[in-house]
């Protein structure tokens, strides 16, 4: 066999490979001949048929039983020769095969990328401040709030204006065709609140409570289910009643009242406070992590594989339509988001295979990889997150492909943790953070 390599644009490399015409024969005759022994032919006792009926017969599938042998064992001893490191199955082109010559194909792959850790220690961080004020306070007390909102009837004989909070009932219809999904009954509508489409809510400003509303409209041009974009639109309204928004006092009555567990407003607000902190010291931390990668590859450029770029952008790509789709956005609305977005899903897929060499070099300089006892106490978390016993969080892990991630993940943890320990990490307000 003979093996030569040509080295393609970035990580790509192409193996010429020629396996001798006697060597291509001598696998065609053993093959025949392993058949022949257990063949039962027509005319012939079990194993007698000679050897030019087998061919007759079991040509194709010799053909392809041969050729299967040869690249997979002449493949691997070209990589051995050649000292490769492939990261991608080889793309196999046959260049000539038959029975009676030589047997000659390439295979191209990509390899892996050296990794030189050039600078892993004293990376400069910068990491966001906390900063909890007692306005996201006030605003969660808001938000609370409103959850014990309730209606009431504006007493006064007045037509609705804005901010009145009409209950409604409603129907669109397009081309005199019911609008899928354009119905609903004792609707509360806030007149101001632009949570309709354009007209709906200034063509039920004056109406009072029993009059009934035809509302000749059109949906914006830009709306984002393709089919009703500029669509004339007919609702027709039933107004109920006239309301206006009533809230509770925020005092300790208040307080009492959203949980049994609080007796002063004060009490409510300290909590609300730590909640609120703990959730921003949950999203600093992993805004540090994602800094503390992109420094890391900042600082130690390496080529990446194209392939798995690819791979790792068609995944974020999948995860954007999955939640685009749930959000109500068309087939020509998703195209659109995924070409203005391109760049950056090339660039963060990059960035993720990147940073995934780096972490896999520096655990195996510095072992850090996943032993027994960060599994465990890995287990241990998730079942007093989760309140289950810990045995369905071993059972859900036996999966090897679950394992396999929570290995990764734990290993990840472990080299941010390192390079954490060992940067110059500067805390500054969240509104001088460097992008």
């Amino acid at each position: 066999m003979k093996s030569t390599l040509d080295t393609l644009e970035g990580l790509g490399r192409k193996l010429n490979i020629e396996i001798p015409a006697n060597r291509v024969s001598d696998t065609f005759i053993k093959m025949y001949k392993g058949i022949q022994k257990n063949a039962t032919i027509k005319g012939f006792r079990k194993g007698k048929a000679p050897l030019a009926a087998i061919k007759s017969m079991y040509a194709d599938r010799v053909k392809q039983d041969v050729l299967q042998e040869l690249v997979n064992e002449s493949y691997q001893k070209a990589l051995e020769d050649h000292s490769l490191d492939p990261i991608t199955q080889p793309k196999i082109d046959l260049v000539n095969f038959d029975e009676q010559g030589s047997f000659t194909f390439t295979a191209e792959m990509e390899v892996r990328p050296e990794i030189q850790l050039n600078k892993i220690e004293g990376l400069k961080i910068e990491k966001e401040l906390l900063e909890v004020d007692e306005k996201q306070v006030d605003e969660s007390i808001k938000n609370i709030q409103t959850n014990f909102k309730e209606y009431s009837p504006v007493l006064e004989d007045r037509p609705a204006k804005e901010g009145d909070f009409l209950k409604i009932d409603f129907e669109g219809f397009i081309n005199d065709q019911p609008l899928s999904g354009g119905k609903a009954d004792n609707h509360i509508l806030e007149l101001g609140s632009k949570s309709f489409i354009p007209g709906f809510e200034e063509g039920l400003i004056g109406a009072k409570p029993g009059d009934d509303k035809t509302l000749d409209i059109s949906f914006p041009i830009d709306y984002h289910v393709e089919d009703l974009k500029g669509q004339k639109v007919i609702f027709k309204v039933k107004v109920k009643e006239i309301n206006k928004l009533n809230l509770p006092e925020l005092n300790d009555e208040f307080a009492q009242k959203v949980s049994s567990e609080f007796k002063t407003l004060e009490e409510l607000k300290k909590v609300i406070k730590e909640d609120i902190e703990d959730r921003e010291k949950e999203r600093i931390e992993e805004d540090l992590k994602n800094r503390v990668l992109k420094v890391l590859a900042q600082e130690n450029p390496l080529e990446v594989p194209k392939a798995l770029v690819e791979d790792q952008k068609n995944r974020l790509v999948q995860d954007v339509e999955s939640r685009l789709k749930k959000q109500g956005f068309d087939a020509k609305g998703i195209n659109e988001y995924k070409q203005k977005w391109a760049k950056d899903f090339e660039d963060t897929a990059t960035f993720m295979v990147q940073s995934s060499f780096l972490i896999d070099k520096i655990s195996q300089k510095h072992q850090l990889h996943a032993k027994a006892p960060d599994i465990e106490a890995k287990f241990n978390k998730m079942a007093a997150e989760f309140n289950v016993d810990i045995e369905q969080i071993r059972e859900f892990y036996k999966d090897k492909n679950k394992m396999s991630a929570l290995l990764y993940q734990i290993m990840e943890e472990k080299v941010v943790g390192f390079l954490l320990e060992k940067s110059q990490i500067n805390e500054v307000p969240k509104s001088k953070l460097t992008e």
